[in-house]
């Protein structure tokens, strides 16, 4: 330590608050950094753990690793957290309610300094974990205004409503909806935004035209495809891009041509969105965004635990792609050519 800040030309105190993780100007950052590089230092992770009553580690549980939106929200958390010195330890909760309330339990342990949770499910057993845990832990998602909770969320009614908007935009009427499932937070908020912009736009509500399955591409193929056997929509709003995928792999399979006869949007505007043909249409809920807010208020608060809570809300945006666009009516594909 004492060489690392000779060589770095800042006092001792300032050298061991950067290599604990503590913090310090960027040229302080900068210069004890590459002190510490030339010379080989490693720190002591027990001894420094012990000392500062930090363990360095950072937690995130989410549902499902392997999901595009999580995906880009670890990158994003990742980003921040090793910008403070630290490590990301992330888990995969399967989204069941009693894997995230044993996480939660398990804070009492001290093994992290902080989590980030994003649950689908909220309950009074994940309330009464978050309000007792001795760490830190922000939530990402929808939360009670009551909750005593640092909080990242954003509006997935509003997120339907401009999806349906385009496409009211676009002359379609017959506008279905394959939601994820509605005992979830995500779920309820999109079905309730769907209504309510359908109702907005004047336009009765068909219930052939909406199916549930889960947030995953088989169960929104499965899905599309029981629609279809009973409804002719002329546009799917679907509750995230794995669902979209899916149901538009059913519409070519079943001789659809997207968008001429059927247009789709989906929801999250994941690296999906942009690999798909035709590209699709996907309302942006801000993934990385709050990640990013999300790390930042935990760090925060890992340093000032008596903040009073805060809560950020991400806008959602629309990005129009090929999948929505008013097209051209052209020739149908030859069923060769679509997906089976």
């Amino acid at each position: 330590m004492h060489t690392v800040a000779a060589r770095a030309g800042v006092s001792i105190a300032s050298a061991s608050r950067v290599l604990n993780g503590v913090g310090g100007s960027e040229e302080t950052i900068r210069k004890v950094r590459a002190a510490a590089a030339e010379v080989g230092y490693v720190p002591n992770a027990i001894a420094r753990s012990l000392q500062s009553q930090r363990t360095g580690l950072v937690a995130l549980a989410v549902e499902d690793i392997g999901n595009p939106v999580y995906v880009s929200m670890m990158r994003a958390i990742e980003a921040v957290v090793a910008a403070s010195g630290r490590q990301l330890l992330v888990h995969a909760t399967g989204g069941q309610i009693a894997n995230e309330t044993s996480l939660l339990r398990r804070l009492a342990n001290r093994y992290v300094d902080g989590m980030i949770l994003s649950p689908i499910r909220v309950t009074d057993d994940h309330l009464a974990a978050l309000v007792q845990s001795p760490v830190p832990v922000v939530v990402v998602g929808q939360l009670g205004a009551d909750a005593p909770v640092d909080n990242v969320r954003t509006d997935s009614r509003h997120g339907v409503a401009l999806a349906v908007d385009h496409l009211v935009g676009t002359g379609r009427r017959r506008i279905g909806f394959v939601n994820g499932p509605l005992d979830t937070v995500p779920g309820a908020a999109r079905d309730a935004g769907f209504r309510a912009a359908l109702d907005r736009h004047g336009i009765g509500l068909d219930e052939d035209l909406v199916e549930v399955g889960d947030f995953q591409y088989a169960a929104g193929r499965a899905a599309a495809e029981r629609l279809l056997a009973r409804a002719r929509p002329d546009a799917l709003v679907c509750a995230n891009d794995l669902i979209a995928v899916g149901a538009l792999h059913a519409l070519l399979a079943a001789g659809h041509r997207v968008p001429e006869d059927v247009a789709v949007v989906g929801m999250d505007d994941t690296e999906l969105a942009q690999m798909m043909f035709p590209q699709l249409s996907s309302v942006s809920l801000g993934s990385a965004e709050r990640g990013r807010r999300a790390a930042e208020l935990l760090l925060t608060r890992i340093a000032d635990p008596s903040l009073p809570p805060r809560r950020e809300q991400v806008p959602p945006s629309l990005a129009v792609r090929a999948s929505s666009r008013v097209a051209v009516p052209g020739p149908r594909p030859s069923t060769e050519e679509l997906p089976s």
